[in-house]
């Protein structure tokens, strides 16, 4: 794994981090995985890698998320960086829902963390996790198998989904929006407005802008391109031109925010849908209002 030598993250907080992390345990794991036919598993050939994912190092690893490295050390070092903690980080976005969830989709889904958390706290639940890469899904799909949790996992970009309009109650994202330029961002939450059903709910979870744009010196911490974009930009005002209403955010420790939006129930032309089962071993296929007719 090819990791830029000059970062902040790499000359002088890595190293402590590795001190913490059984890096004997992750390369064996690494390699009881055969991540090419795992992965081939996942992904879709009408899937186009956007150039702003795959021509830019995030967290000073050349190539991104699009490696299996990126997929196996993403947990272990996400831990430590989420302060106060990961798992009280995440749950302040599944701790802001608002609507009862029949469907769920969780866009920018990476290892699963937030998505497992998501079909544990709404069991009865459809949960969809979508990530743009294929290696970070064969590592969710394994965390959710071991967790005995069933969720579909699929390959696609969250500013086009492919899915259909009006068929999720809940729609989220976590510690994706630092990571695409502002006007992805919206268009992902233009996505987000058009999958929801009316009276549906939007949930971002990220860093917060307000304490980014007050210390500078977070933003250089780790190799994120876009993270000053991003603290530059407003999730809530991106969410109003998105056509949320009720949009607001919480702060969670300072260091990140969870923000809300609601799709306003319209006065003509609302959509619902009735909740079929689905195969979750043949997505293409699906009948699903969902997914449709996938060819």
């Amino acid at each position: 794994m090819a990791v830029r030598q000059d970062t902040i993250w790499e000359r002088f907080l890595s190293p402590v981090v590795r001190l913490l992390i059984d890096e004997d345990g992750l390369r064996r794991y690494a390699d009881s995985i055969d991540w090419e036919k795992e992965s081939d598993r996942y992904r879709r050939d009408d899937v186009i890698i956007p150039s702003y994912y795959s021509n830019q190092n995030f967290h000073g690893i050349a190539g991104g998320y699009l490696n299996s490295d990126a997929a196996v050390t993403y947990d272990p070092v996400t831990q430590y960086v989420l302060p106060p903690n990961e798992s009280i980080v995440r749950q302040a976005l599944v701790d802001a829902v608002q609507v009862k969830p029949r469907r769920i989709l969780d866009l920018g889904c990476g290892t699963g963390s937030t998505t497992l958390m998501l079909k544990q706290a709404f069991p009865e639940a459809e949960v969809i996790g979508l990530d743009l890469s294929p290696y970070m899904l064969v590592r969710a799909e394994d965390k959710a198998r071991n967790a005995g949790l069933e969720i579909v996992w699929r390959h696609g970009n969250a500013e086009k989904t492919g899915l259909r309009d009006a068929t999720f109650d809940l729609v989220t994202a976590s510690l994706l929006f630092h990571e695409t330029p502002d006007a992805v961002s919206l268009a992902i939450l233009r996505e987000s407005f058009r999958l929801l059903v009316t009276g549906g709910q939007v949930l971002i979870l990220d860093g917060n802008q307000k304490t980014l744009r007050q210390l500078e010196w977070l933003n250089d911490v780790f190799e994120e391109p876009y993270i000053r974009e991003y603290a530059a930009s407003s999730t809530e005002a991106n969410m109003g031109a998105a056509g949320f209403e009720a949009v607001r955010s919480q702060d969670v420790w300072w260091i990140n925010q969870v923000t809300s939006g609601i799709k306003p129930i319209a006065t003509e032309n609302v959509r619902h849908y009735t909740p079929t089962s689905v195969d979750n071993n043949d997505l293409e296929g699906l009948g699903s209002p969902a997914f449709g007719i996938m060819a």
